[in-house]
């Protein structure tokens, strides 16, 4: 196999990996918690929205998630818990601002 070969492959895999979906997984509560105003719960609980929604890229038949199984099916279910554990993640997440947005009587 030559070198030009070689490239080209490596390039390919390190594409397909770029598209790889990695979202964020937010930790169930934060030391902070009890010092967040209604304006911090609402800002938290819209990014949780984009996370949620990155992560369920993961979970969809994208281009790079079906070049990635071709190539390097690991990927793929690598791609899919961590939508999962994502996602999961987020829910709870929601609950903790959800209970601390009541108790502080928020509006919104």
């Amino acid at each position: 196999m030559s070198l030009k070969t070689k490239m080209a492959g490596a390039l390919a895999i390190a594409i397909m990996l770029s598209g790889c979906v990695a979202p964020d997984v937010v930790q169930t509560n934060s030391i902070n918690d009890s010092d967040m105003t209604c304006a911090d719960i609402k800002t938290q609980i819209g990014q949780l929205e984009e996370i949620r929604a990155e992560a369920k890229k993961g979970k969809t038949a994208s281009g790079a998630n079906v070049a990635a199984a071709i190539f390097f099916w690991p990927a793929v279910i690598g791609n899919y818990a961590n939508a999962n554990e994502a996602i999961e993640a987020a829910n709870k997440r929601q609950e903790v601002l959800v209970a601390l947005a009541k108790k502080k009587r928020c509006k919104f």
